[in-house]
Order: structure tokens, then C-alpha cells, then sequence
């Protein structure tokens, strides 16, 4: 590993040691794969993240570093995200506009990103996390990988809780360490993700030990593992039963990588009756919650993520939180002619809502389809009920809220993963036409990606503070698209849950 003095070839000075990047033909640079954390193979697997040891000579970061997902998964999600080979998966990616030392106070404001995946899939290295429009607009952007599945959530009696969450908080420390170095500002830091990657946000909002690495908190459509911790245990008990090995660190380690990422889905059920009012039935357990994530152990993660923000944990951030209109619902509206036969009170009552609320949610869609009824519930219910009841929980604390609600050409709908290429503003990345159609609006891109901009620089998208009321949220959506009450079911079911609560029977 030789210095190359090329411009086309920065060379930066990490605390580990030098690393190549390259140049790109828009004046920006990228710096892939540098290595925050060893291989978390061997006498390693299981165990907290250990810091890179330090490397001699100037080491390459022109490509991808290896991934924690194993399998590719660009086939079957939204956002194609590559897996890579190899052992050393714990990496960081950064994309800078001037790879030079900032001096204390002059450095350029940072954004890391999570990526999302449920915890068990995703990978930093896609397309749509490249960071060359934030740079474009003067933000150092980093995209950071975490470690997936039991090797990163598991719960063992004998080993770290929250593996994939040390991850995190290693990989925010090497930013503080090194960002400065690459052109950033550590004391300007915005943490930022989309789904699983969002609820790691909020995660990270309310875990003390995390207070201090970052300053300003972006969360699109986030689902919080919050596991508890006899669940995580019951989990272990019953995945060490089916491979055959002791619920321990040791006996896990004995399951060959591969064999361990299929194991979690053993409990799958297949079969039974498919028809359109069982399949309602079935979504009864369906609220966002999921069986492997951070596991609220009571030591890393002290509380859920609504009882942290109750605490006022993370209070003194600015925060900007965000969903789909339709998140979920494509598997609904991909059916109709099943779906579309149920009345839709019936289909949302069927789906574990009381009757007056099924009447008063279908009352305020009125004329929509069953099929996009139930499919907004179940998105409502998941993913955006949930931010009204943030908003109640963080007060006064500064807080935004958006609503991405401009429906894809391809799928008719406002889906899961749709805003993350306006946000990065990569309209012209090919499989954003695969997922958004040919005509995905520019302006709308501007529109979201320049709040993201102005948030991370200046502490405000543009408008104002939701309140704990959620009085203003934003839309996005095309210019000339007929107006849209921002959440509308979803406050519907946020008023009845505050009902309930409120009730003496309760």
C-alpha cells in the first residue's frame, strides 16, 4: 500500500491510517470501505465491536466494503441494496465534497445513515445512499453497515446484548474521531434512516450512551426493534432447540453463518386459507414490532423509544420524523379484486379495530376502495400512528413532520422506500424508473432533499414545528396535486387509542 499522490486519488489521514478514495467527475469524493471495527468473526462473533486496529502504508477505499448481508436482496425489496463477500463488515462509507482537514469550527455539517431491512437485511452500499447531492450542497455524508440478524440482535446469557447497536454507537465514534479529517464538523452531526434504519434513529435518541455523538435526529418511516428482553430470551431458547446447539454464545458459534441467517424463519407457517377475510384476520398481529431488533435489556437500552421520549431523552435535538402515505398497502391494492369485495368497515374491523372505529376511519376516506383502506390502515397502524404519538410524548422538544404522499407511476401508491431517492436526490439512478416510473418529479426531489439540506445545516426543514398537537405537517407531493390533509387516518386512530386510554375502564 503505496501513497498514489493522484488527484483523482485523495488520500485522507484516519486515526487508523491513510486511506485512498476516488474522485468523482462532479468534483466530489468517495472514500469506501474504510474498516471502523475488526472482523466480528471467530473468538469475535458475539461480542461487542472491537476499534480497527491501526494499518501501515495508505490502505484502498475505492470500492464497497463487505457486507453483513450475505444474500442479494436487490431482487426482491424496493431499494437495491448489494451484498458484498467477506469478513470485515463493519465499515463506513464517506462521500465528501473536499477531502481536506477542516480546522475546528470550519468543518462542513456530517449526515450518517442507517440503512433499514428489518433489522435481518440491507446494506449501506446502495445507489440510493450515494452522498454526492448532499455534497453538492455542501454536506459530508456517511453510510454505515451494523451487524444483522441473531450475530447482531440475538439475545445470549453470556454475551453483549445489542450487538447491532454497539455498532452504531462505534461507528458514530469513529465519526467524531475522524469525520474533521474528511472536510466534516463533528460538533454538526445529523443521524438519519429510513424504516428499520429510522427506528435505529430513534433508538439512538433515547439510549444515553449515544447522547453525545450526534446533534439532530432524521427518521422516514421508522420502526423501533424494542424487543423485550423475554421475548429476545424466549427467542434464543426456542432458535437453539431447532438447530440443535446450547443457547449460548458458544453454541451458536458453532452454526455455520449461513445455517443461522435462514434459522429465524423456522417458526414460518405456510397454507391454511388465503381467501380475503382470513387474510384480514391474519393481520390482526401485524403493528410493526418484530423479532429480532434492539432489545430493551435495561442496561444499553434502558426503555422503549416511547417511554424514552416520555423521559425526555433526546429532548434537547431537533428531530424531523416522516412516512409514506401508503407504506404497506401494496400488498392490499396489488389485489383488489380480492379485497375490493369486502366492505371496507368490515375489512378494517376484521383487521382488529373495534366497530365505531372502523366506521369512523372508513368515514374519513370515504369512497377509497377496500383495497387502499386496509392497506392505509395497516401502514397507519405500523408506521404513522405511531409519530402522533411521538409528537404528544416530546412536547415542547423540537419536532418535525412530514407527509410523502406523490404515488408511483409503477404502483399507484405512496410505498415503503419511495421518498429515499427524492431524499438523496438520485432520480437518475435506473431503478428509481423500476420502482417510481419514468417521469419521477425532479421538483419534488428539490423539494425534499432541500429540507433534509436545510435541516442538517440549520436545524429547520423550512416550516414550522409540528406540536405535540401534530397542528402543521408538511406535504410533499407533485405541484398541482389536489390537496391532501396530511395523516387524516391516522389521527383517527390516534384519537381513539387516546380515548381508550382516557377511559376509567381502560
Amino acid at each position: 500500500m503505496t501513497p498514489d499522490p493522484s488527484p483523482a486519488h485523495p488520500i485522507v489521514q484516519t486515526i487508523a491510517g491513510a486511506v485512498r478514495g476516488v474522485r468523482r467527475p462532479d468534483g466530489s469524493s468517495a472514500f469506501l470501505g474504510i474498516p471502523f471495527a475488526e472482523p466480528p468473526f471467530g473468538a469475535r462473533r458475539f461480542q461487542a465491536p472491537e476499534p480497527t486496529a491501526p494499518w501501515e502504508g495508505v490502505r484502498d477505499a475505492t470500492a464497497f466494503g463487505a457486507t453483513p448481508q450475505r444474500k442479494a436482496m436487490a431482487e426482491i425489496t424496493t431499494i437495491p441494496e448489494p451484498s458484498i463477500p467477506g469478513e470485515s463488515t463493519l465499515n463506513v462509507n464517506v462521500f465528501t465534497p473536499d477531502p481536506s482537514p477542516a480546522s475546528d469550527g470550519a468543518g462542513l455539517p456530517v449526515l450518517v445513515w442507517i440503512h433499514g431491512g428489518g433489522f435481518i437485511a440491507g446494506s449501506p452500499a446502495s445507489p440510493w445512499y450515494d452522498g454526492r447531492s448532499f455534497n453538492r450542497d455542501g454536506v459530508v455524508t456517511v453510510s454505515i453497515s451494523y451487524r444483522l440478524g441473531f450475530d447482531g440482535f440475538g439475545w445470549l446469557p453470556d454475551a453483549p446484548a445489542n450487538r447491532g447497536v454497539l455498532d452504531w454507537i462505534l461507528a458514530l465514534e469513529w465519526v467524531r474521531d475522524n469525520i474533521q479529517a474528511f472536510g466534516g464538523d463533528p460538533r454538526r452531526v445529523t443521524i438519519a434512516g429510513q424504516s428499520a434504519g429510522g427506528g435505529s434513529v430513534m433508538t439512538l435518541l433515547t439510549t444515553p450512551a449515544a447522547q453525545q455523538l450526534f446533534h439532530r435526529a432524521i427518521a422516514l418511516s421508522g420502526v423501533p426493534g424494542d424487543v423485550p428482553v423475554e421475548q429476545a430470551r424466549s427467542l434464543t431458547e426456542r432458535l437453539a432447540a431447532h438447530l440443535g446447539v446450547a443457547p449460548t454464545a458458544a453454541g451458536f458459534a458453532s452454526v455455520p453463518e449461513t445455517a443461522l441467517i435462514e434459522a429465524p424463519g423456522f417458526e414460518a407457517t405456510a397454507g391454511g386459507p388465503r381467501d380475503a377475510e382470513s387474510i384480514l384476520r391474519g393481520m390482526t398481529t401485524m403493528d410493526g414490532r418484530l423479532g429480532l431488533g434492539p432489545v430493551v435489556d435495561g442496561e444499553l437500552l434502558v426503555d422503549t423509544v416511547d417511554a424514552g421520549l416520555a423521559a425526555g431523552r433526546g429532548a434537547d435535538k431537533p428531530l424531523l420524523v416522516s412516512a409514506t402515505r401508503e407504506e404497506f398497502a401494496g400488498f392490499f391494492t396489488g389485489r383488489p379484486d380480492d379485497f375490493d369485495a369486502v366492505p371496507p368497515a368490515r375489512a378494517v374491523h376484521l383487521m382488529g379495530a373495534p366497530e365505531a372505529l372502523a366506521d369512523a376511519y372508513v368515514a374519513a376516506q370515504v369512497g377509497e376502495p377496500t383495497s387502499l383502506v386496509a392497506g392505509r390502515f395497516i401502514s397507519d397502524v405500523m408506521f404513522r400512528e405511531r409519530i402522533i404519538r411521538w409528537l404528544a410524548a416530546r412536547g415542547d422538544a423540537e419536532t418535525w413532520v412530514s407527509d410523502f404522499v406523490w404515488p408511483s407511476a409503477v404502483s399507484g401508491i405512496a410505498e415503503h422506500c419511495l421518498d429515499v431517492p427524492f431524499l438523496f436526490d438520485v432520480l437518475d439512478d435506473p431503478d428509481v424508473t423500476r420502482v417510481a416510473g419514468p417521469a419521477a418529479p425532479q421538483e419534488l426531489a428539490d423539494r425534499l432533499h432541500g429540507a433534509a439540506v436545510a435541516f442538517i445545516r440549520g436545524g429547520s426543514p423550512g416550516w414550522s414545528p409540528a406540536g405535540r398537537s401534530a397542528s402543521v405537517i408538511e406535504v410533499f407531493d407533485a405541484v398541482g396535486a389536489p390537496a391532501t390533509v396530511p395523516f387524516a387516518s391516522a389521527r383517527v386512530i390516534a384519537e381513539a387509542r387516546r380515548l381508550a386510554a382516557a377511559s376509567p375502564t381502560a
